[in-house]
């Protein structure tokens, strides 16, 4: 009798002691480890920027380090997968950017599922997008090579960061609204694209503010229209797409923080808050700024539903242009 009290006894303490433990580790606080930022795409982009900027100021308000890890290739979905089946705890994060919305419009299949097995957060940053030209490309408004290029198919040419790419996408979607025909140049990157049209060797290209505001401002480029209600304040001479007569177009790049579904909704509610007000410090407002892009925060529910409105957009401009993943 004695031995099974004494045995009863031991085993109710060291089921106490479990239920103790597990109670410790459902109320510890998070965050209480290192937060990983994975970037899809290589270091030195604007995506990359802003996720170490914005790190930085995540790190003090949260009370723990903040890291960038860049995991570039397969068109950003190298990263995102990582992310996508990375465990549900809130220490792994993804920061990105259109291009997680084109590859779900242009792959039939991705090793994850955009709309479930990840959360968007919010976003963090939005840039018009810009066409420019070549210095000495004749036509120097949007006008006339919109009625150059409907003369004269496949005359003129345009460069991209590649089949696929967010810049090609931005430009067949312009070219569909119109109904026009440009020879596509391929690039790996917009940078390669941009450096040719301002070679001389392409005739024009839409990239975000960033990827072109030195070579217009070093005259190596010449700016024809910019995207958004109003003109950018970095180039206050350069005419919108609605003014330059081109209602339509509305191509808006933006970059934004997502996470693996199953986080706990209060953690996506405390990230969300602290990307709110980090964003308002000066130095990410200085850095971004500089860049031509503006801090930009929502909630889940309005980034979710910009992702699903932009794969729907993406799924009919791939369509009437005939785009193949393949090709890519």
């Amino acid at each position: 009798m004695k031995k099974s009290s004494s045995f009863n006894s031991i085993l109710w303490g060291g089921l106490l002691f479990l239920f103790s433990m597990v109670a410790g580790a459902q109320t510890t606080p998070w965050p209480n480890k290192v937060i990983k930022i994975v970037v899809p795409f290589a270091a030195g982009s604007f995506t990359d920027t802003a996720a170490r900027v914005v790190g930085v100021e995540l790190s003090s308000r949260l009370g723990q380090t903040v890291i960038v890890d860049n995991k570039g290739g397969a068109g950003s979905t190298l990263g995102t997968d990582l992310v996508a089946k990375s465990p549900t705890d809130g220490y792994t994060l993804l920061l990105t950017d259109n291009s997680f919305a084109v590859s779900a419009a242009l792959y039939d299949k991705l090793p994850y599922s955009p709309l479930r097995d990840l959360v968007p957060v919010s976003l963090v940053a939005e840039s018009p997008s810009i066409m420019v030209a070549r210095p000495n490309l004749i036509q120097r408004s949007l006008k006339d090579i919109v009625q150059f290029s409907a003369q004269n198919p496949n005359k003129l040419s345009y460069g991209t960061g590649g089949i696929g790419s967010s810049a090609h996408l931005a430009m067949e979607s312009f070219l569909s609204l119109n109904s026009l025909k440009l020879t596509h140049i391929p690039f790996k990157g917009i940078a390669g694209a941009i450096t040719d049209v301002a070679a001389d060797r392409v005739d024009i290209a839409i990239g975000s503010i960033g990827s072109a505001q030195a070579y217009i401002k070093d005259n190596r480029l010449f700016p024809i229209a910019v995207s958004g209600n109003q003109r950018h304040v970095l180039f206050p001479q350069v005419p919108t797409f609605a003014e330059s007569g081109f209602t339509g177009y509305k191509m808006m790049y933006w970059f934004g923080l997502l996470a693996p579904n199953g986080v706990p909704k209060e953690i996506i509610d405390k990230i969300q808050r602290e990307i709110m007000h980090s964003l308002g410090s000066t130095k990410v407002q200085d850095v971004f700024s500089a860049a031509g892009v503006k801090a930009v925060s929502n909630n889940t529910q309005e980034f979710s539903t910009l992702i699903k409105d932009e794969i729907s957009t993406w799924h009919e401009v791939i369509k009437k242009s005939n785009i193949k993943a393949s090709d890519n």
